[in-house]
């Protein structure tokens, strides 16, 4: 087959703002003549269909859409073509059938298995087609009708369009409609879509949204959002990598970071205001989740997750983390880290109001954003300061906020001037946000996996979630703040879906920290198509080129088997890092440390639990 991967774009994505279907192409040449005749059968299916005309819906409606796009990446293209939100399957097909009858105009004797090849594909599919793919122009368009008609609820776009007239947030998926959010909500299933007519608007509203995306920060960006908001008074509820949380509680556990988890919070009815993390895959693979949102937060930019769906360097992935800013409402504001170049570039591109922030309050670009009446947020003679415009509020010394530890954790005084800005935002007030900012951090719960910090039997111990080079060189400054005289002993894994390059990248961190163990581990839960024991042989491969000794590594099985093997390694004054990445190897680890405090365990002592 000429594509690995066709998918419906259920929200705002990286192609453009609205609905649609994109495929991804490996193992051909996509020259302009080919592309060009691709092009040409997507824009006379859809005029066929009768989707040449405005779209329905749309999601910002700030600017023209180019509705048939591409995208070259090195080892193949994605095509893209806008469509109706109830008619994505078909627009799928159209997509598939538009580039396998290009393919077998251009080359007949290469790809004649191709219409064959694409019925046994139907076939298996877990929904097939009513109807069976054809190559041939105009038998493909009337098949394209029939799927159409099958597919389509005409009526559901008039409530669409109702409900975006009325400003209202909606979500259209395999569990049906929902008009609104959170407490505001009403849901309707396929089989029971409204008219237009028959909808109680007057019961319907919004809630509070914020967006929350970027390579690294964005679960604590999310949790503090989520703390201010609850401290605002409104039950809040979001997702992240760890599951769905309503007023702090775990309702359901797991890695919720997409759209799914997003769908679950503002479903929810108990909901007050939605803090939502939008993670890139979840972005790349069906868009957004959310169709409008009060402000939207992109805390950085890094090389992380390179060669997934053709994102391959960084302008890329900023596209991909922008795209939280197409569903910002008027009067909402994009929050956009001043210290990230790859971000200072792609604001240009940003249509909704910015607010930046920094480390660093009086950074030249503040102060002139500033100037024109801009927000901002940053620190200045140690004390966090966010703004609009000449108005300041003073929201406290930064070394006192427990998630900084004393200042020495960077990233997260940068993770807590985007979410001061982006509640601020909100509408939460500055002496609120005081006294979130002077008390979340300094217990375990508030923050469940990242810079997690217990003292147990002599040893300082950290649980984090760092998992690229940034991170952890960001969490490794925060064990050297703690070290003192004692050795520092870390715990090193890595997901198998990272290439060997940004394997060997994050080994290479860590050897520049010159921590006296590193314990390397099998990361069991996140193997991802690797073999077990490769990811380990390739971090301590390049361990040992950096200049770490054989003795000082020593490789285990599994999370919780490095855990123990570090805490029996250690000796009283030692600081021991580790980044766990596993949900419920972290519980495990949460609760063994709680077992060795009960028993007053001292380091040096055999483990007995």
């Amino acid at each position: 087959m000429p594509f690995d991967n066709s998918r419906r774009l259920t929200g705002s994505n990286l192609f453009f703002d609205a609905p649609g279907a994109v495929l991804d192409v490996v193992g051909v040449e996509l020259d302009a003549t080919l592309l060009g005749a691709w092009r040409e059968r997507v824009a006379r299916g859809r005029a066929h269909l009768g989707w040449a005309g405005a779209l329905a819906p749309r999601f910002s409606g700030r600017a023209e859409i180019e509705p048939i796009t591409w995208r070259r990446y090195p080892g193949g293209a994605s095509l893209a073509l806008a469509a109706p939100i109830d008619l994505l399957y078909t627009a799928t097909e159209l997509n598939e059938w538009a580039l396998s009858a290009s393919l077998f105009e251009r080359e007949p004797g290469r790809w004649a298995a191709l219409e064959e090849a694409l019925v046994q594909a139907a076939a298996q599919a877990a929904t097939p087609p009513a109807v069976p793919p054809v190559l041939d122009d105009r038998a493909a368009l009337e098949r394209l009708l029939r799927l159409a008609a099958l597919e389509g609820h005409p009526s559901l776009r008039a409530v669409i369009d109702r409900a975006t007239g009325h400003g209202l947030g909606w979500m259209y998926d395999d569990e049906g409609l929902t008009l609104g959010e959170g407490v505001g909500h009403a849901d309707f299933t396929v089989s029971a879509l409204p008219r237009a007519d028959a909808v109680r608007w007057e019961s319907v509203r919004n809630v509070p949204v914020a967006l929350v995306t970027g390579s690294n920060g964005k679960t604590t960006t999310v949790r503090l959002l989520a703390a201010c908001a609850q401290a605002q008074g409104w039950h809040a509820g979001y997702n992240c990598t760890d599951g769905v949380f309503l007023a702090g509680r775990l309702a359901v556990g797991g890695d919720f970071s997409g759209p799914m988890g997003a769908r679950a919070v503002l479903r929810d009815a108990r909901v007050q205001a939605a803090i939502i993390e939008a993670a890139r895959g979840g972005i790349l693979r069906r868009g957004l989740a959310a169709n409008r949102a009060d402000v939207a937060v992109v805390t950085n930019v890094s090389p992380d997750h390179f060669g997934d769906y053709g994102i391959d360097d960084l302008d890329a992935m900023a596209a991909t983390k922008l795209v939280v800013a197409n569903v910002v409402q008027p009067g909402g504001l994009v929050v956009l880290n001043a210290n990230d170049p790859t971000l200072q570039r792609a604001a240009a591109r940003v249509a909704a109001p910015i607010g930046w922030f920094a480390t660093d309050f009086d950074l030249p670009l503040l102060a002139a954003h500033r100037a024109r009446g801009g927000a901002s947020a940053g620190v200045r003679a140690g004390r966090l300061v966010v703004a609009s415009g000449t108005v300041e509020h003073d929201l406290g010394e930064i070394a006192s906020m427990p998630l900084t530890i004393g200042g020495s954790a960077v990233y997260n005084v940068a993770n807590i001037a985007a979410a001061a800005l982006a509640a601020t935002a909100l509408g939460i007030g500055a002496a609120t946000l005081r006294t979130v900012l002077a008390r979340f951090g300094s217990s375990p719960a508030d923050n469940p996996g990242r810079l997690m910090r217990f003292d147990v039997g002599g040893l300082r111990v950290v649980v984090d979630y760092a998992h690229n080079p940034e991170g952890l060189r960001g969490v490794l400054d925060v064990a050297h703040h703690l070290r003192g005289d004692g050795r520092l002993i870390m715990l090193l894994g890595q997901a198998g879906d990272r290439d060997d390059a940004d394997i060997a990248e994050l080994a290479a961190t860590a050897a520049a920290a010159r921590p006296d163990i590193v314990v390397i581990k099998e990361t069991e839960s996140y193997l991802r198509g690797r073999a077990a024991g490769e990811v380990p042989a390739l971090l301590r491969a390049s361990l040992l080129q950096h200049g770490l000794d054989a003795a000082q590594l020593i490789e285990c099985p599994s999370e919780i088997a490095a855990v123990r093997s570090a805490l029996v390694l250690a000796r009283p004054g030692d600081v021991l890092l580790l980044p766990v990445h596993g949900y419920l190897a972290r519980g495990e680890v949460v609760s063994l440390i709680g077992r060795l405090r009960s028993k007053e365990w001292s380091a040096g002592e055999p483990l007995l639990t």
